[in-house]
């Protein structure tokens, strides 16, 4: 009697832990998420496996790709740095925050201003603690860091690798080592750049181990693969491509120590995994697209996007559907809880009805305008149609003379080599003024 009654009690016991453990998994599933954004500089759209990329491999990113939703059309709102960084951030185009001209540099005295109301600082409203890792590039002045524009903890370095300790001779200006930061404190000049990568991998995995009982955002802001290009010792010579190739190796890496650190805290399926690139590549591949960084091209603009949240978004999606790094502010809002301010002007969707079925949703057509570096308007998609108005870079006028306004079908021309604009007059002149109506408007704006 007894040993069936211990037999019953060991039953039982194993039930409630059973329901116990699927409780614990569900408000798991039901509580806010995890936000992280993997942002890589300069990684071009066929630099990673799952998008075609050859000489060197890209497994975890891969993975990830089939844990969630992989984009065809993803674009950032700028062809460099600063700009695009700044779009990602307040889910506005960059021109609303004066950053759409070029770059900011170790002689600039402005930053982004504090007036914008950055994804950070929404997040925060929501209960999350929030943190950046790696690059910054939105104003290196004190007043414009960090940690005055809504981040709990900032661990990098506050502008691009390639300015560390340059000579600017048109301006006869030295830059100092590269500044390396804990929060607002300086802790090293012109770090050994090899081991940038993992430093940043390395705190961003301490930041999720010592997380408290708040859902954390980490910004993650890696430098590579952008110039000068380097690699840690494990993994120079690891790819056929080179340097390149083994700094794209290192960046999977990342994000593979990331995961399984979610995974081992028990985290994973709660958190929301966003990886994309800031702009084109300068050294790596976009095909099968034109153009690179700096440039209004595809290969400008159009990057690698994946996102996986695995509580909610299906596994192995492929979607066509044309969205952009300024939908991430509106999206992460709803699924946050977080209240975006009244009157607020953002320029991206909230996508993420999109996100839980990307098979079955579909977003209203909406024009996507193309900034060059020298804050001009260029370009602007709309549906399956893009029109080139001008060209500042990526277009040789001594050898093909003048730019004539051309008209893509991406569609069937993803490669923009079939310029249409002779067959379709009427389109190009609704284009065109689509994009000097909307450029108007920004030049009105408070």
């Amino acid at each position: 009697m007894s040993a069936k009654f211990g037999t019953a009690s060991k039953s039982i016991l194993t039930l409630i832990w059973f329901l116990w453990l699927c409780s614990c998994k569900q408000a798991s599933r039901d509580s806010p998420p995890n936000i992280i954004i993997f942002f890589t500089d300069d990684q071009g759209y066929a630099d990673l496996g799952s998008y075609g990329a050859e000489g060197f491999e890209t497994p975890n990113l891969d993975q990830l790709a089939a844990n969630g939703v992989r984009f065809t059309n993803f674009y950032v709102p700028a062809t460099v740095c600063t700009p695009s960084r700044a779009g990602l951030l307040t889910g506005r185009y960059p021109k609303r925050s004066a950053l759409h001209e070029a770059v900011l540099f170790p002689f600039s005295e402005g930053g982004m201003p504090l007036e914008e109301y950055t994804m950070a600082e929404l997040l925060k409203t929501a209960g999350y603690s929030t943190s950046i890792v790696g690059k910054w590039h939105l104003g290196h002045k004190a007043e414009f860091m960090p940690l005055n524009q809504g981040f709990d903890s900032f661990y990098g370095v506050p502008y691009s690798n390639d300015m560390d300790n340059h000579y600017y001779s048109n301006i006869d200006f030295q830059s100092p080592p590269l500044p390396f930061y804990r929060d607002t404190t300086l802790i090293e000049s012109g770090p050994d750049q090899d081991y940038l990568t993992k430093r940043y991998t390395e705190e961003a995995v301490r930041q999720i181990k010592e997380r408290g009982d708040s859902p954390f955002f980490i910004y993650l802001a890696h430098n590579m693969p952008h110039l000068p290009l380097h690699a840690s010792p494990d993994f120079k010579g690891k790819s056929e491509l080179g340097l390149y190739g083994d700094v794209i190796m290192e960046l999977d890496w990342s994000a593979g120590e990331i995961i399984n650190t979610l995974k081992a805290e028990g985290i994973f399926e709660n958190t929301i995994f966003i990886f994309t690139s800031d702009n084109g590549p300068r050294v790596g591949s976009a095909l099968p697209l034109r153009g690179k960084k700096a440039e209004t091209w595809e290969g400008g603009q159009r990057v690698p996007g994946i996102i996986s949240w695995p509580a909610k978004i299906p596994e192995s999606q492929v979607t066509n559907t044309m969205v952009s790094t300024l939908d991430l502010f509106p999206t992460l809002a709803t699924i946050s809880g977080a209240k975006i301010p009244e009157g607020l002007v953002l320029d991206g969707l909230d996508i993420s009805k999109l996100l839980a079925q990307p098979g079955n949703q579909s977003m209203p057509e909406r024009p996507f305008f193309f900034y060059a570096r020298n804050g001009k308007p260029e370009a602007v998609r709309l549906g399956k149609w893009k029109l080139h108005i001008s060209k500042t870079i990526g277009w040789d006028k001594k050898q093909q003379g003048s730019f004539e306004p051309a008209l893509y079908d991406l569609s069937t021309d993803v490669a923009e080599e079939i310029n249409l604009a002779k067959e379709h007059p009427d389109l190009v002149k609704e284009l065109s003024s689509l994009i000097t109506s909307f450029d108007g408007s920004l030049d009105k704006q408070p």
